[in-house]
């Protein structure tokens, strides 16, 4: 019988195993290495435009800011001009009130009363003057009373005096004003509606 030593080829064959295991780790290494390498410049590649999407959006934020700005001066200026606006509106609305409230004092005071003073503040009118008697005060206060111009009026003190040595009755008293509003005129029957 024939005898073979195979020690030798096993040998051979552990060692060609062994260098392809050594350079299955190197490839598996560098591969590894590359796959590393790539994932970290992918990565820094993601930082830096995630990095100019944050600067763009802190620019059109400061951009959005400043109109912001803008549009809170412009709301300001706009409540400001809308107050002068209502300011004038009420002054001209409240022009022709004197002349009322005058015309009405003409209308109102029965004869036998004279008018020393009139003060006005606000919607409340401060009356002091001087009468022949108290049924005149009475008569005055129910034609305030009855008037559209002039309403609630309230005496506050009647006293006796004397002026040019003649007995009279000193009064004062308030009446508050009432705003008539008019109302706008109506359009004649053949006129179109818009």
């Amino acid at each position: 019988m024939i005898r073979i030593n195979l020690l030798p080829h096993r040998e051979e064959k552990r060692k060609a195993r062994r260098q392809q295991f050594y350079v299955l780790i190197g490839l598996v290494s560098v591969l590894s290495a590359l796959i590393v390498l790539l994932g970290y410049t992918l990565l820094d590649a993601q930082i830096v435009i995630q990095d100019e999407r944050n600067d763009f959006l802190k620019k059109e934020i400061a951009v959005l800011d400043k109109q912001l700005e803008e549009i809170k001066r412009l709301k300001e200026q706009t409540n400001a001009l809308l107050a002068r606006k209502q300011i004038i509106e009420s002054l001209q609305g409240d022009r022709a009130e004197a002349v009322h409230l005058l015309n009405e004092m003409v209308k109102q005071v029965p004869e036998g009363i004279y008018l020393r003073s009139i003060k006005q503040q606000g919607n409340i009118v401060t009356l002091q003057g001087y009468t022949q008697s108290n049924a005149r005060v009475s008569q005055l206060m129910r034609n305030f009373e009855a008037s559209a111009w002039l309403e609630r009026p309230v005496l506050i003190e009647i006293k006796t005096a004397t002026v040019d040595k003649r007995r009279l009755s000193e009064f004062s008293m308030t009446v508050m004003v009432t705003r008539v509003k008019t109302e706008p005129p109506k359009p004649a029957a053949g006129a179109k509606k818009p």
